[in-house]
């Protein structure tokens, strides 16, 4: 099984890649914000603890959202592997996902980086703004903001698997088919070496 997290500030093109990627090699979308509304539209046990907690205004515990992680693991047991988005955002559930996997008797084949500067980041989201109707995406100094978190609170997730040696860092600018040729090389070095 090959898994492979795809790890970037917002607007670094994460989407716009997984979709690409995920056709490319087999792998089976997990994005913790769909699986969250998925659990919650139906109802199961695990989607009524996050609903009672997000109604509350409050972070759905990482308790939760590594039961939710395990449960669509084992809804899809003939997966090739997990491209994972939006997860991990902290060490301490980089390490719950790395004890689930090991449980699963899989692992995180490479955490990939989408590396972007900071004036494309605003420009790109800004511009996004202009066509999603995402209030985040309008207000400069909101997106600056965004990024600055981002990096303050992400940047700990590519520490803790640098100590693996299992971070890649792509160039994230060009155009998309650019990008998804980088994205491909370093998955296919990856795999060539399993």
């Amino acid at each position: 099984m090959f898994n492979l997290i795809l790890f970037g500030p917002p607007g670094s093109g994460k989407g716009t890649q997984s979709e690409k990627l995920i056709t490319q090699y087999g792998l089976k979308h997990l994005s913790t914000g769909d699986l969250l509304r998925s659990e919650i539209a139906g109802k199961t046990p695990l989607g009524i603890e996050a609903k009672a907690i997000m109604d509350k205004g409050h972070l759905v515990p990482d308790e939760v959202v590594i039961g939710m992680i395990s449960s669509a693991l084992e809804a899809n047991p003939h997966a090739k592997g997990f491209l994972f988005d939006g997860f991990p955002r902290t060490s301490t559930q980089a390490e719950a996902l790395d004890k689930l996997l090991d449980l699963k008797k899989t692992s995180i084949a490479a955490m990939i980086a989408l590396a972007v500067s900071e004036e494309e980041l605003v420009k790109r989201l800004l511009k996004r703004g202009e066509t999603s109707g995402r209030s985040d995406d309008i207000n400069e100094g909101i997106v600056r903001e965004r990024l600055v978190e981002y990096h303050k609170k992400t940047s700990v997730v590519a520490d803790y698997y640098k100590q693996f040696d299992k971070v890649v860092v792509i160039a994230g600018e060009g155009t998309v088919d650019e990008i998804f040729a980088r994205l491909c090389k370093e998955i296919d070095g990856i795999l060539n070496n399993k």
